[in-house]
């Protein structure tokens, strides 16, 4: 096995020319307990660039079980020798530079457990035999050029809990077999050209939690049966018919595209909405706003403006949506007497925030910018893209927008009102916190790191929120937490270059990315389990093995060390999820993907 890894020039030549250290102490390599490689880890190791796939020996390998190669140093193809580890179970060859077709042979693997490929130039069709595949749990495919029809077989993983195809050159209808998938949790086949109905069997998956169907060709009506699915994405196809009463309650965005789709009187009321604030430019806005009512402007510089003018010019520019009727912005001012303190509920990076309550009887939260912000145009610009951002948000744990007022005299958003405050003060008060049992704050922690995963990999454009606490973390009455504040999102772009510095004893700074939410994930999870903010404590967790960390000392001692086994499991895995989040060097942290995956496990399932 040693010479194996030798010969094929993935390790520096000082490295493998060092005959005194044993290959089990080479980077990425992990061995059992009679130094026989069981693991290849070398995803996103810089150093190696270049190599091809074909070179190493695979058949010194008989007992790898994991090879992860991911991260832009693989070129050429994927070689039919890689089939000679029967006891692979994982196989990630993500983002590197491989061409040619998947080999017909992985349907030998049958202990594989993941399959991720993503991010290649892979072409040619899924080998239909890939279904004998029965332990596969994860699948990835997108971002390759695949293309021809999916095959039937793939309905015969009964143990797949996500399938990613998106972003390939699939065509021909989805098979109605998919809904035999009933452990399915994510399903993404945007950006392809499926044709033909949406099969009304993924209404069978009741696991399923998100559905991107979004800028294919399929045809027909929307399925009633989707209404238990946090996410979907239906945009951009050709579908006809009403949008059905149970997935009313999605954003208009999740539905544009279809020119056909029939639309009730709020459907249209919104889309008019979202033409009027995201599609027409703000500087088109102002432009034709200026146009209008150039005499009442004038009149108003030579006169002391009242405030029922005031009123009636700031009115044009509020957008509500999800409401029956006219809410005017003199409901808005009239809610709060003109934002008067006294419904001031908090105070975050950017403004005040109220408690309003409408005429129709519905209570919002309204974040109101701070004067001095409102009137600078920088604010002005970054007030303009949260809107942006929001509209495209679309998630069960991430708190409701519901409109926003844009103008310089006044800028403020609307968002869903939790009744039950902030994480952080649940957690400091002896009574909520003995409600928030072991139960509810593993399903809080799991519910975040899903909402954190859709932000990172499952929006139109990737987010990352960089103001992740628990104080932004808000409950409703029955203590189900919703992701809030957006003030400071960033979408991530390739070109960033802002600059982010923790303020903690670990103080790093780094070039903004998804990695600073995923350190903040593990602070919060870490809080939770505690009931207080883990604070020098993280140092000390930071640095102990896995193993040697006693549970019961980092528990809320408010409660009783849980009995349940099943309750034990699920804690041990958000402690060991917390830890993995709180490395300090942000490359071995893992992605919000890898945590919120982690809690599908069906045996770990909360």
């Amino acid at each position: 096995e040693a010479d194996a890894l030798r010969r094929n020039g993935w390790w520096p030549r000082y490295i493998t020319s060092n005959t005194s250290v044993s290959h089990c102490m080479w980077l990425g390599i992990s061995c059992d307990d009679s130094r026989s490689i069981i693991e290849i880890n070398l995803s996103q190791q810089a150093d190696y660039h270049n190599y091809s796939l074909s070179s190493m020996n695979y058949s010194l390998l008989p007992n790898l079980s994991s090879l992860r190669l991911s991260g832009d140093f693989l070129i050429d193809i994927i070689p039919f020798q890689i089939c000679a580890l029967p006891k692979l179970r994982h196989l990630n060859l993500s983002t590197n530079f491989l061409t040619g077709e998947l080999p017909l042979c992985l349907q030998n693997l049958t202990m594989l457990e993941v399959i991720d490929i993503h991010n290649n130039q892979i072409s040619g069709h899924i080998p239909s035999k890939l279904g004998n595949l029965k332990g596969l749990i994860h699948l990835d495919l997108s971002f390759n050029f695949l293309n021809g029809m999916i095959p039937m077989t793939l309905a015969k993983l009964k143990n797949l809990t996500q399938l990613y195809l998106q972003r390939n050159s699939f065509n021909g209808c989805i098979p109605s077999e998919i809904g035999n998938l009933t452990n399915l949790a994510y399903l993404r086949m945007e950006r392809n050209a499926f044709s033909g109905s949406i099969p009304s069997g993924i209404g069978n998956l009741k696991r399923l939690i998100h559905l991107d169907l979004s800028y294919n060709a399929l045809l027909g009506t929307i399925p009633t049966t989707l209404g238990h699915i946090d996410n979907i994405n239906l945009s951009y196809n050709y579908l006809t018919g009403k949008i059905p009463d149970n997935l009313a309650h999605f954003p208009y965005g999740a539905f544009i595209g279809n020119e056909s789709l029939g639309k009730t009187d709020g459907s249209r009321r919104m889309f008019r909405i979202v033409l009027m604030t995201i599609l027409i430019p703000p500087m088109a806005i102002s432009f034709l706003f200026y146009l209008v009512l150039g005499p009442l402007i004038g009149f108003q510089r030579r006169m002391k403006i009242t405030q029922s003018q005031m009123t009636e010019k700031n009115g044009d520019f509020l957008s509500i949506w999800n409401y029956d009727g006219r809410i005017a912005y003199e409901d808005i001012i009239n809610a709060t007497e003109d934002f008067d303190i006294k419904y001031c509920i908090g105070i975050s990076g950017y403004g005040s925030v109220y408690r309003a309550q409408l005429p129709n009887g519905k209570i919002v939260a309204l974040k109101k910018l701070h004067h001095h912000e409102a009137e600078d145009p920088s604010f002005y610009k970054s007030f303009q893209n949260e809107v942006k951002h929001l509209t495209e948000v679309r998630h069960r744990s991430i708190i409701k927008f519901h409109g926003f007022c844009l103008h310089k005299q006044c800028m403020f958003l609307i968002y869903e009102y939790m009744e039950r405050g902030s994480l952080f003060c649940a957690l400091r008060d002896d009574i909520e916190a003995v409600e928030l049992d072991w139960s509810k704050r593993l399903i809080i922690i799991r519910d975040m790191a899903h909402a954190l995963s859709y932000l990172h990999h499952d929006c139109i454009r990737p987010i990352v929120h960089r103001d992740i606490s628990s104080k932004n973390i808000l409950l409703d009455n029955n203590m189900q937490a919703f992701l809030s504040d957006f003030s400071t999102a960033r979408l991530l772009e390739p070109n960033l270059s802002s600059n982010l510095t923790a303020n903690n004893r670990l103080a790093y700074t780094l070039v903004v990315n998804e990695k600073c939410d995923v350190y903040s994930f593990g602070v919060i999870a870490m809080e939770i389990i505690m009931g207080e903010h883990p604070g020098e404590i993280i140092l000390m967790l930071s640095t102990l093995f896995r193993e040697d960390i006693m549970l019961h000392q980092i528990l809320d001692p408010r409660f009783p060390i849980p009995r349940e086994n099943s309750i034990a499991r699920s804690i041990i895995l958000v402690v060991s999820l917390a830890l993995a989040c709180l490395n300090s060097n942000p490359k071995l942290r893992p992605t919000m993907k890898q945590v919120s995956e982690a809690f599908l496990a069906p045996k770990l399932a909360l």
